[in-house]
């Protein structure tokens, strides 16, 4: 972990090169890229020290340096990792901790826990109106977000299961995707970079595959790049459709993440109806979202 011991060492020292206290943080020192007052010196501690420990525990120092050698590819990785962790407003505080030390603007990031609370799901119906009121690749991603769960960047990740595995950090459950029927298993890249198995019918696997690239393009979200391997909507891109078409088509919208809502609540019956009980039930259906957490899937239940 380069020259310091500990996470904390290395935040404190990080802070400490960007101190500029006694100086006034307006004017033509408020975009000095400095630490202008002690409470933000210990606000941006803290955050960049659960940097270094993310750096730590993903083994992402190769070169030795900790924070020193933080990139904006890195600082965005983890970004989307807090995402699950967190409220928006603690997202934002170690976003700008880390554009201090990087000296540059990152990618505004959406606290998934926020997104929860304020998102609802959609019924079946709903969801096929809003699909029909879109273009041909946005609505074919829109039927297959509701039916796999997925994210609006999930979405330019698909690839089958037997062309990437899932990330073996983590122990899948044999439960995942019982009384869905005939299925092709994908995976996709989650939050924090996780890569997940996911479920799609038969039907609509047929017409992604008809949409396979010749060679797979490298596009960019929100400033994060993807290699895609199909030419399907995904990313903001989708989900501003699928807002505006749901805003034309019903009246009002809850976004694009009511999908994962849906799928949700849609898994926790079947699977209880199978006679699993509410606590193996949110488990899977945790696992199958990418969540790990079957405290965040419960708010989805709402």
């Amino acid at each position: 972990m380069g020259r310091f011991r500990s996470a904390g060492s290395q935040a404190q020292h990080a802070v400490k090169q960007k101190l500029a206290i006694g100086k006034p943080s307006h004017g033509e020192n408020g975009e000095d890229g400095r630490i202008h007052s002690l409470g933000s010196a210990r606000t941006y501690s803290d955050s960049l020290k659960g940097v270094a420990t993310f750096i730590a525990e993903h083994k992402l120092d190769s070169m030795g340096k900790g924070l020193a050698g933080l990139t904006a590819v890195t600082a965005q990785a983890y970004l989307e990792y807090r995402s699950q962790q967190v409220g928006q407003k603690q997202l934002d505080k170690d976003r700008q901790a880390m554009q201090i030390l990087l000296g540059e603007k990152l990618t505004v990031t959406r606290s998934e826990i926020d997104q929860t609370v304020q998102s609802r799901a959609y019924t079946q119906p709903q969801i096929q109106i809003i699909a029909g009121a879109q273009t041909r690749i946005y609505a074919l991603a829109s039927r297959i977000a509701a039916d796999a769960g997925l994210r609006a960047h999930e979405l330019l990740t698909l690839l089958p299961a037997d062309e990437r595995a899932p990330s073996v950090h983590r122990t899948w459950t044999d439960e995942r995707f019982e009384g869905r029927g005939d299925v092709r298993r994908y995976t996709v890249v989650g939050k924090g970079g996780l890569v997940r198995e996911v479920a799609i019918t038969m039907e609509l696997a047929g017409q992604i595959e008809a949409l396979r690239l010749a060679e797979p393009r490298i596009v960019t979200d929100r400033g994060i790049y993807y290699e895609q391997h199909y030419n399907i909507g995904g990313g903001k891109r989708w989900s501003g459709s699928f807002s505006a078409a749901a805003q034309r088509e019903l009246g009002w919208s809850t976004g694009a993440h009511g999908v994962r809502h849906t799928y949700a609540q849609e898994r926790m019956k079947v699977l209880q109806s199978m006679g699993r009980n509410y606590e193996i039930a949110l488990s899977i259906v945790s696992q199958e979202m990418g969540h790990f957490r079957p405290e965040i899937t419960e708010v989805y239940l709402r």
